[in-house]
């Protein structure tokens, strides 16, 4: 029998090719990755308006902020689960850009607090309002995406004078395959 040499995984070199291979698919992991930048994720504060809304389009809502700022909205209701929110200060400047239809943006809401003004402004328009009579509450929901798995609604209870008296989250009935029309 031949002596060979005893090679070890240290002592084998690799070819050329499969480093190439590798930064290859190094590079477009990262490429993968930054195509999966939201919206919200790609401004920067101090960064003019003008960036925002050039990429974006014109806001479908925009609202007065008590600072002399705005507050401009992208939303994807009736039938998305995202609103792209930018804060704007008065000099026309990005102070926060974000996702707001969220729970940890939802959990906020001041129960006795809030008003209807405080959750269009915090929210943008809800998907759906409805009243109910024996309640004597008006309720705006919002379609949402919890933890980027689960298709919810999250809704805000107003009494007659139009202060949040309670919210509820609920599994959107939209995406329940059990409940889908088969035409």
């Amino acid at each position: 029998m031949p002596n060979r040499p005893h090679r070890t995984a240290a002592s084998v070199a690799t070819p050329a090719g499969a480093h190439l291979r590798r930064a290859a698919l190094v590079c477009l992991s990262v490429l993968a990755l930054a195509g999966c930048a939201q919206p919200w994720q790609q401004y920067s504060q101090g960064a003019d308006a003008s960036t925002i809304v050039a990429r974006l389009g014109p806001p479908r809502e925009v609202y007065d902020l008590p600072d002399g700022g705005k507050r401009l909205m992208w939303p994807t209701q009736p039938m998305g689960e995202t609103t792209t929110a930018a804060d704007i200060d008065a000099a026309g400047k990005i102070v926060t850009v974000r996702q707001v239809l969220q729970p940890n943006e939802f959990y906020r809401a001041e129960i006795g607090k809030w008003t209807r003004s405080d959750v269009l402004v915090n929210f943008g328009r809800p998907v759906e309002t409805s009243y109910f009579p024996l309640m004597k509450r008006e309720v705006w929901t919002y379609r949402y995406l919890e933890d980027n798995v689960w298709y919810m609604l999250y809704s805000f209870y107003f009494d007659d004078q139009g202060i949040l008296r309670t919210t509820q989250k609920t599994p959107d009935p939209l995406h329940d395959p059990d409940r889908r029309s088969l035409f």
